[in-house]
């Protein structure tokens, strides 16, 4: 971001110089001088990531790739600078959980988990068999990852972990990503074209880094390549075997909700923190409807953390290693406890108890698209009505906010929602 930010400034100064000159030889076409810093910014940006991508090769040889694949796929690659600006604002640590959890388990993506869990039945149950993971798990990781396989990302892997390793922060950890990307498709187990994902090289229905994919990627359907792109069935079986390796416990929960006394103190506590249940049953602590803690396959012994993700006002759970199993597919408390969540949502469990200590809650994507639609026809130019809020989106609230007198937030929570309803009903009734 340095980088961008002094390129930005020397335009800025060598398009003021420039039209000067412009004008003392009697010319004053701006448009055409700041195309010419315009073009020499984008060049030496280039140059710049071209002298990266250099210096890289030889580290890719030593990791595996060979010259002749390096030199192939990196000869025209050219960087998108957009992809460090999302590394710098992830949902997962920058949202409110309550926003967090309600766009990624809703009923809309219940409904559809269930009837992927029918539509896949054969294939989840030989998979579970296999790995130990409940199928409902294995799907909530389908859901919330690529909606289902709907959404898995448009960026060229390589090209996005090419600017990752030159730029930014974490640029040792994109390199090995990027090489990981590299081996792939000199294996090839996959076509460039099918290298494409998220921002940050994720890619596939369950979203596998390249490093992830080299090492716990599977064939389940036996013909002969682990392919996470066209395969269900590979990628469904390679997201339990990824949980297996991390830890999964077959019979064990990943946690529950529980109610803990008035009063107990809960600092210092947390998933890492874990301690017998019996330590937690000597403290008062029950299951959210007040039955006793240890049930079915636990025992006193059973090592539970206290979770309590927007304090003791808020749900509070206790969580078992399965959870931990879940946080290393993404290392976000909030993320786990979205799987978590909807898995047992597909399993038939209800929401939450507790309310999350709000008075602004979060909105489903179906909520969101009805508040996008509201700003749509108010005239702001914000795209479609998706149910995803992004900048033009938020901008539009705080004007909507500012006009209906609440605080400009830029949140699609319920506030907005229902003031927005409000004044569609009222201009109706006009």
């Amino acid at each position: 971001m340095r980088y961008i930010t002094f390129l930005c400034a020397s335009s800025l100064f060598a398009v003021s110089q420039l039209h000067a000159e412009l004008i003392i030889n009697g010319k004053s076409d701006r448009s055409i001088s700041v195309a010419n810093i315009e073009n020499n910014v984008n060049n030496n940006s280039q140059n710049k990531f071209q002298i990266c991508l250099a210096n890289l090769r030889s580290q890719a040889i030593a990791a595996g790739v060979s010259a002749t694949t390096y030199d192939r796929y990196t000869q025209n690659l050219t960087p998108d600078y957009s992809v460090i600006e999302k590394l710098n604002f992830q949902p997962e640590f920058s949202t409110p959980i309550w926003d967090y959890l309600s766009g990624l388990v809703d009923e809309e993506r219940v409904v559809a988990g269930k009837q992927k869990i029918q539509q896949h039945r054969d294939v989840l149950n030989r998979v579970s068999a296999a790995y130990g993971v409940p199928i409902e798990t294995v799907v909530a990781v389908w859901g919330v990852e690529s909606n289902f396989g709907d959404i898995s990302g448009k960026y060229p892997l390589l090209q996005s972990l090419g600017t990752l390793s030159c730029e930014g922060r974490r640029q040792s950890y994109f390199r090995g990503e990027f090489f990981a990307a590299m081996r792939i498709l000199q294996r090839g187990d996959l076509t460039e074209d099918q290298l494409k994902g998220s921002w940050a090289g994720a890619f596939g229905h369950t979203q596998f880094m390249p490093s992830t994919y080299e090492e716990l990627a599977v064939d389940f359907d036996g013909d002969g390549r682990r392919d996470l792109v066209s395969s269900t069935t590979d990628a469904l079986a390679s997201t339990a075997n990824f949980l297996k390796k991390r830890g999964w416990q077959t019979g064990q929960p990943w946690g529950f909700e529980v109610q803990i006394p008035q009063g107990m103190p809960i600092d210092g506590e947390g998933r890492r923190n874990k301690k017998a249940l019996s330590t937690w049953v000597a403290r008062g602590v029950t299951r959210i409807d007040g039955t006793p803690l240890i049930q079915d396959n636990l025992s006193d012994n059973s090592q539970a953390g206290l979770l309590a993700p927007s304090g003791a006002n808020g749900p509070v759970f206790l969580v078992f290693r399965n959870f931990d199993a879940i946080y290393s597919y993404n290392a976000a408390e909030s993320y786990a406890l979205a799987i978590a969540h909807l898995s047992d949502r597909l399993q038939g469990k209800g929401v939450f108890v507790r309310a999350w200590p709000t008075n602004d809650a979060g909105t489903s994507r179906a909520e969101r698209r009805e508040i996008q639609t509201y700003l749509l026809q108010r005239g702001y130019d914000i795209g479609e009505a998706d149910g995803l809020i992004g900048d033009k989106t938020r901008k539009a609230i705080q004007q909507e906010q500012i006009r209906l007198g609440l605080g400009t937030t830029g949140r699609a929570g319920q506030q907005i929602l229902n003031a927005l309803r409000n004044d569609s009903a009222k201009s109706i009734m006009q």
